[in-house]
């Protein structure tokens, strides 16, 4: 009889303790559709309390008046914001401490004693993540709407955003006696500890593959939706899922998962984030892998990206929607940097082109300095182009090197897409500017096409 009861009451522990790791009711639940189709989120009042807390938009400080000297007028080597006036100028750049380094504080990206150097990698990075932030705020109004975003969006106080992803890090050649795996079955959070691919991002949110669940046929033919993009694409829902802190239904309709007709108008407002996040690493943040140093990369030697949860942060609307933009205007519309680029050369035998500071991307009003070469080699089906990137004497010399590199690579890609064939284009090795200047010199930042 004691040897009943005592297990019995082992039993009965035993239950308990497991039971505690469960949920306790009740839950909530927010109807989406009609009902009986199962479209309903739920949520757990306790973890969204949580939630809440960490979602919540720090307060704006009074606007300065616009009157007085610009900042351009006052500060040397400001590319960015000098048409703010010296207190605008202030207040934002001091919201941008609070937002990102509130620790470190304007040192984090400046030198004290001088804050025209450009040597801190920091401010190469920042000032080109500003120029993203207008980007998304001009140009991604589809998915931003008129919330727009700002630095807070992504950093919350932190210098490297708490959800950013590199690349994975290849099988170890020892361990080949497990087959194998074709990026599957390395349980991860991303995928919702599943044995789904690993890796949801690289397809989707740098490369351009479609998405897709389903074939036409009972064997698609070209590799479109088949096994593996769907279990691709099912990791990304995951993710999605996660980030936004929501369910398949806050996008979908539950009678047919793949038909738009039906669907809520956010699957329209995903469609554009997805598209929007694959152009802000591209353009952006990729460009600036030589600005880093190599402890701020990954295990391939990547730099760190954006997904969806690197804003949104578990969370439906990233901040649940506060309009914190508008407070500071800037951020809202693109511009030119204040100090500007030269006007890129462009004769039938040369052009000359130049790129911002720590950036690889050929700006639309530079690449037009290649119109004329391009006529010349058109005319000319012999010549080849020759091309150089040149970069600036301080800093790292491997990582300037690299810049100069990529630069050309813009350019040469430039030339290819304009249908010069890639045989006829040469690139050349890095070369230092002839300036010898800071790296703020545009003679540091240019790339030269000659044809021979």
């Amino acid at each position: 009889m004691r040897v009943l009861l005592t297990t019995a009451l082992a039993a009965l522990l035993a239950a308990t303790t497991l039971l505690a790791g469960c949920e306790r009711p009740p839950v909530d639940t927010v109807q989406r559709g009609y009902r009986g189709t199962g479209m309903e989120l739920v949520y757990n009042p306790r973890t969204a309390v949580a939630v809440a807390e960490a979602n919540q938009a720090p307060a704006a400080t009074e606007a300065a008046s616009p009157d007085g000297p610009k900042a351009g007028q006052i500060y040397k080597n400001l590319q960015l914001l000098g048409h703010l006036s010296i207190g605008e100028f202030t207040r934002q750049m001091a919201a941008i401490t609070a937002w990102i380094s509130p620790k470190e504080g304007c040192n984090y990206c400046h030198v004290p004693e001088n804050l025209a150097d450009d040597s801190k990698y920091t401010k190469v990075v920042a000032r080109r993540m500003i120029q993203m932030t207008q980007h998304i705020n001009a140009d991604w109004k589809p998915h931003v709407a008129a919330t727009g975003v700002t630095c807070y969006t992504c950093h919350r106080g932190n210098a490297v955003p708490m959800n950013v992803w590199f690349a994975p890090e290849p099988p170890r050649a020892n361990a080949s006696f497990i087959g194998d795996k074709a990026g599957q079955n390395t349980p991860l959070k991303t995928v919702g500890l599943s044995s789904l691919p690993y890796d949801p991002f690289g397809p989707y949110l740098l490369g351009a593959q479609t998405i897709g669940v389903g074939g036409a046929t009972a064997l698609p033919s070209e590799h479109v939706a088949s096994i593996v993009q769907t279990e691709q694409t099912y990791g990304l829902m995951m993710h999605l899922s996660a980030g936004l802190g929501v369910n398949c239904t806050y996008c979908h309709n539950t009678r047919n998962f793949k038909e738009w007709d039906g669907s809520p108008p956010q699957r329209t407002t995903a469609w554009h984030g997805i598209r929007m996040t694959r152009d802000l690493n591209n353009q952006y943040i990729v460009p600036l892998t030589a600005s880093f140093p190599a402890t701020r990369l990954g295990p391939t030697g990547d730099v760190a990206k954006v997904n969806c949860a690197t804003c949104h942060q578990g969370v439906y609307k990233p901040l649940y929607g506060a309009p914190m933009a508008k407070d500071y205007p800037a951020l809202l519309t693109l511009e030119a940097p204040s100090d500007g680029l030269p006007a890129p050369l462009a004769e039938a035998q040369r052009s000359v082109l130049y790129f911002g500071v720590g950036s690889a991307v050929l700006e639309a009003d530079q690449a037009q300095g290649l119109s004329t070469v391009v006529a010349t080699l058109v005319a000319q089906p012999r010549a080849r182009a020759s091309i150089s990137g040149y970069h600036s004497a301080s800093g790292e010399l491997s990582a300037n090197q690299e810049l100069a590199k990529q630069r050309a690579f813009a350019v040469r890609d430039s030339l290819v897409g304009a249908g010069i064939a890639p045989t006829r284009v040469v690139l050349d090795k890095p070369l230092v500017a002839e300036a010898n200047l800071a790296g703020e010199d545009p003679a540091a930042r240019r790339v030269e096409v000659t044809v021979k």
